[in-house]
């Protein structure tokens, strides 16, 4: 579907011309991409349900040429979509028919990398395992690690605040930047935070974590490193029933242990991954939960003996303890190929990312249950458990007229019930175009002018990534409506009222 089709967009009117005969000034042939051949690879982002061509792609080989590129499209008023690896599932590296899509592939190199600081410089362009890769000969290595880790870049890790499976216990992608160099609309050069562990005035740094390239165009990123545990195990827990998995997340948690990694798998992505890395998991549970210790030998220890335990009064059927490094990296094999486990048995999925207290974990996936028999649609559900951020994944055909439509209603479902228990409607995606919507349930008018007024302060004009994550107030009037109109025909149908 054009994303046209979908979200109002705004539109932009220049001389097209007049920016292409700028750009070539600067860029050379091969790094300025008109052709539909050539851009039909940037129509999306792994939200391949909306696609749009842009107008063109720009590859800026340095910082400057960036900022060059920034300085043109400003001058004459031309849309700016910054990408990296494009692994993003919201839409946030949607291209826009109007504009330019500037492509950061090209900055890939590690400036520096400093074992005793614990700290590496990298250009966004660098992928997220390259930095663990680089930093290992010094038993250093960077912990976000988003299950696509072997292909997204930090640019766009920090554009996301991407998460993975051990955020638990070392946290996103904020907690672990220490500053980012990056550039206006305008062009100019801006930094966020220092090499220190605090900086001056106010807490910028943390704003540019999760701005899905809205405020500035990412040129540099210094990431902490963290030294590489002496040992991690996993337990690989299963349940014959969704409510004690999820209360097992909780229990944990109450215990006051920390894990290093908490996730969860219920029966239908336990049945999509184990035939395709045969992980060893339980075909028989409802549910299955991944729960690690790292630290020294000792510690781990003595967290896996009190983790173990609460398992079992947690009403677990089965435990399995990982007894080698090979074994420990086959659990987590079969959960960080669970995306694409799902891709295998069905022609489309879509990917959500709600957020809420643990305690809800057990109600979220009966209600879920519940959406599956309505909508008529299957859904898998994987979990960063011990944050209560929850990947449902939603199976429909795109080839099907309307099966799109209600999958996307399934999704802003769920969401929508993250927030009514508590929680988000997003803990690591981010919102993109996908989500835009259900900003209106989560925020009010006056939070979300907040939020315009921002994203003016640094961008006057809208032009960076426009049409994304902040939706206007006209949207929301038409969320509201198309809402309450939803909730008149089911009380209706309920003989309520």
């Amino acid at each position: 579907m054009s994303i046209d089709t979908a979200f109002a967009v705004p539109r932009f009117v220049f001389d097209k011309q007049d920016l292409l005969t700028r750009l070539s000034r600067i860029l050379p042939a091969q790094s300025l991409l008109v052709d539909e051949e050539d851009l039909r690879p940037y129509e999306c982002d792994g939200l391949i349900a909306y696609r749009q061509l842009p107008l063109i792609v720009a590859l800026p080989g340095n910082e400057a040429q960036a900022q060059d590129i920034l300085r043109i499209c400003h001058a004459l008023k031309v849309p700016v979509i910054p990408r990296g690896a494009a692994t993003g599932l919201s839409g946030g590296a949607m291209p826009h028919r109007d504009g330019v899509v500037v492509s950061l592939a090209k900055l890939k190199k590690i400036i520096k990398l400093d074992p005793l600081g614990r700290t590496a410089v990298v250009q966004p362009g660098v992928r997220n395992l390259a930095v663990s890769e680089a930093a290992a000969a010094h038993a250093l290595y960077y912990a976000p690690d988003p299950s696509s880790q072997i292909a997204c870049t930090i640019g766009g890790n920090v554009s996301e605040n991407s998460g993975g499976v051990h955020c638990l216990k070392y946290g996103l992608t904020v907690h672990n930047v220490l500053r980012v160099r990056g550039l206006t609309v305008e062009g100019e050069v801006i930094e966020f935070g220092n090499a220190a562990l605090d900086a001056p005035g106010y807490d910028l740094l943390a704003l540019m974590n999760g701005s899905e390239g809205m405020l500035a165009l990412i040129t540099e990123v210094t990431v902490k490193l963290t030294p590489k545990p002496e040992l991690a195990q996993v337990v690989l827990a299963s349940f014959d029933d969704v409510t004690k998995a999820g209360d097992a997340v909780a229990n944990i948690i109450a215990a006051g242990i920390i894990p290093a990694g908490l996730e969860m798998m219920d029966r239908k992505a336990i049945h999509a991954v184990e035939p395709y890395v045969n992980a060893g998991y339980d075909l028989d549970a409802e549910a299955i939960l991944l729960c690690e210790s790292d630290g020294t030998p000792e510690e781990v220890d003595e967290e896996m003996a009190r983790m173990t335990e609460v398992l079992k009064h947690s009403g677990a059927s089965g435990i399995r303890v990982s007894q080698n490094e090979t074994e420990r990296l086959k659990f987590w094999a079969g959960r960080k190929a669970a995306f694409p486990a799902v891709g295998r048995i069905t022609p489309d999925y879509l990917c959500m990312d709600g957020t809420i207290p643990r305690k809800n974990l057990a109600r979220m996936l009966i209600a879920i249950a519940e959406m599956e028999q309505r909508y008529g649609l299957r859904c898998a559900n994987v979990f960063h458990a011990g944050d209560g951020n929850l990947h449902p994944l939603i199976m429909y055909d795109a080839n099907v007229p309307g099966q799109l439509e209600v999958a996307t209603s399934f999704g802003g479902e769920i969401l929508e019930l993250s927030v009514a228990l508590g929680g988000s409607i997003t803990g690591e995606h981010g919102v993109g175009v996908e989500k835009i919507a259900q900003m209106c349930a989560q925020f009010s008018p006056a939070e979300l002018e907040v939020f315009h007024a921002l994203k003016r302060a640094f961008d006057l004009d809208g032009l960076l990534n426009p049409g994304k994550a902040i939706p206007t107030a006209a949207r929301c009037r038409e969320y509201r409506l198309i809402r309450s109109a939803a909730n008149c025909t089911d009380n209706m149908a309920a003989g309520v009222g």
